[in-house]
This record gives C-alpha cells, sequence and structure tokens, in this order.
C-alpha cells in the first residue's frame, strides 16, 4: 500500500485531465499512488479513464458533491498515511511530492503542508488562489506570499523559504490522512470555496501546524472548475462569513459584525454602479443564506476544539493598506 495517495477530483474534467494528467502520472511513483475521484460526471471522463489510463484507480461517485463533499467521500476509501488532493487543472514537476512527505515525516506536528504555487497561464508569476503560502487579515479576507488583492507577483525567488502559514491552497494540499478526518474534513455545507482555510483554521486551533515548503512547485491553471462568475461570488462571500463564525474569536467576531456589512455593502454597491448588478445581488444573497445558518453554524462554532490560537492572522486590513500603496507581502508585513 502506498504511503501518498494523490487524489484528483473531477466533474466533467476529460480536457483538463488530457492537458494535466500526463505529468501527474510521470512525476508520481514508489510510494505514492494517483487516485481519480470523480464527482458523477456526465461527460465520457469515465470512459476516458479507461482507455488511457485503466492502471489507475478510479473512485466514482454518483452525484456531484462539490469540493468538500467530493474529496471527503473519496478519502473514506483510502487508507494510506498522506493524502495529497490535487486539482485536476494542475501541472506538477520532477520530484514534486517528495519534499512535502519529508516535511510530514520530520516534523510530527504538521499536519499540513503544500507546495509552491505558479501560475500555469503566466509561469513566471505565482498563481492567485495560493502562490507561496496564504495568511488571511482581521475582516477575514484571504491573501498570499506573492498576492495581495488583484495584485500578482513575479516569483523571483522571494518566497522561496519553508515557513509556517494561516493556510496553502486546496489546489494542491498534502496531509495527514487521519488528521482530515479527526477534524471532520471539509464542511460540506460550503460545497466550494473557503473549505480549505476553514479546515486549516480548525486545525490549527486544535493545535497543528501548516507549512508551504517551496522546495516543491507546481503550476496550476486556475479558474477552470468554476470560473469568474457571480456564482463564485457568492460562495466565496458565504463561506467566508460562515468560516469567520465559526472559528474567529469572540473579539474578531465582534469586528467583523461591524465592519464586513458595511464594506460588503459598499462592494456591491460599486457593482452597481459598475453595472455589474448580479454580482451585487450574489452578496446580498450571501448575506441572506449566512444568517439563514446562524442556528447550524452555532452548533459547529462549539464544536470547534479551541487548544491552540492560530498562526497567521493579520491584525490589520489589507484592503486599507492595498490602497495606500502597500501592495506586496513584503511591504505589507
Amino acid at each position: 500500500m502506498a504511503r501518498l495517495s494523490v487524489v484528483i477530483l473531477t466533474w466533467n474534467g476529460r480536457h483538463h485531465l488530457e492537458r494535466y494528467m500526463p505529468s501527474v502520472v510521470a512525476h508520481t511513483s514508489g510510494d505514492a499512488e494517483v487516485v481519480v475521484a470523480d464527482n458523477g460526471s456526465t461527460d465520457d471522463t469515465l470512459l476516458w479513464l479507461r482507455i488511457n489510463y485503466p492502471h489507475i484507480r478510479v473512485i466514482s461517485l454518483d452525484r456531484n458533491y462539490g469540493f468538500a463533499g467530493g474529496y471527503n467521500r473519496a478519502i473514506k476509501e483510502l487508507k494510506s498515511e498522506y493524502v495529497l488532493l490535487l486539482n485536476s487543472d494542475v501541472e506538477v514537476t520532477e520530484g514534486w511530492w517528495q519534499p512535502l512527505v519529508e516535511v510530514l515525516d520530520g516534523e510530527r506536528d504538521v499536519a499540513a503542508v503544500a507546495p509552491k504555487l505558479l501560475s500555469d497561464a503566466e509561469r513566471s508569476k505565482f498563481e492567485y488562489a495560493g502562490a507561496a503560502g496564504g495568511f488571511i487579515d482581521y475582516l477575514g479576507y484571504p491573501f498570499c506570499r506573492g498576492r495581495i488583492l488583484f495584485n500578482v507577483e513575479a516569483d523571483n525567488g522571494q518566497y522561496d523559504d519553508r515557513r509556517d502559514v494561516f493556510w496553502v491552497s486546496g489546489a494542491a494540499l498534502c496531509c495527514r490522512r487521519e488528521v482530515f478526518e479527526a477534524m471532520g474534513g471539509f464542511d460540506e455545507d460550503f460545497f466550494a470555496h473557503m473549505e480549505e482555510i476553514d479546515l486549516q483554521w480548525r486545525m490549527q486551533l486544535a493545535g497543528w501546524r501548516i507549512v508551504v515548503e517551496p522546495r516543491s512547485t507546481v503550476y496550476h491553471l486556475g479558474g477552470g472548475t468554476l470560473p469568474a462568475s457571480s456564482t463564485k461570488i457568492y460562495l466565496n462571500h458565504r463561506n467566508n462569513l460562515a468560516m469567520l463564525f465559526k472559528c474567529a474569536s469572540p473579539l474578531q467576531r465582534a469586528v467583523v459584525a461591524v465592519v464586513r456589512p458595511m464594506t460588503d455593502m459598499l462592494e456591491a454597491l460599486i457593482n452597481i454602479v459598475t453595472l455589474h448588478p448580479h454580482r451585487a445581488w450574489a452578496i446580498v444573497r450571501a448575506w441572506g443564506l449566512f444568517v439563514a445558518w446562524h442556528g447550524a453554524l452555532d452548533k459547529k462554532r462549539k464544536a470547534v476544539v479551541r487548544s491552540a490560537k492560530p498562526r497567521g492572522i493579520y491584525r490589520n486590513s489589507i484592503v486599507v493598506r492595498y490602497i495606500l500603496g502597500r501592495r506586496t507581502f513584503n511591504n505589507m508585513m
């Protein structure tokens, strides 16, 4: 049995598998296996896999459970010590997984580790969704070493140090399977977006560390499973608010409760003025669902283990700092 299972979740994603599977298969062997979890695809993904990769294990789910539910179900089928969640639109490089396993082998208090993410579209730049490890500001806005809001930096080796971070991207997330399952996995109510940050916040509150290891590098297309849309805006806002309610300290929750309604409604107003009413409505819908979730979220919040303080919550606003001209990670901190 392989010590590491590289799990690719796909939904109607044959076009991504055709482009990116060859690199994964070529550079994953030895103590690592490749597993494809199909989230109820209605295209010919399963047939294509049987013809082209008959030796690869396929976990076929009966319907689309989203990123959160799909991975939760797939990981329950595995027995490997470590699981590496890999998006279907990621190109890996030679020796990409070994440094990640070395971190987990050598540092027993690390629950999750991830590689440096570069953009497959602009390969000299970081990838927006994860870059070289992520953090979160006091209002809940995520940012990365290599990406602040809309500013994405070129990779010049400035973030090549291994270090603890607040979160790493779910595009390439390596973690201890037993810890993943002990934490209850991803929150399936999220469906997609923010579920990996929510999980890693809960891991830290339980005393685990999150690490980025830039000795491992992968290239992520990004936006491949859910391109920019009102749905993406809705999920990001709704899930971000839910995550804050579940995981943040009482003081941080109080600040968020006062400030975030104002900032989010301002964002909605800007979208109306710029003739994007569907985006404004997505933000309003997100708040409506968040309010409706309060009872269920309160139960989840009380169930969160809180034995340690998380690392990497930025006690400032990246939006304010961005407006003031601080648009790179090194200038922000």
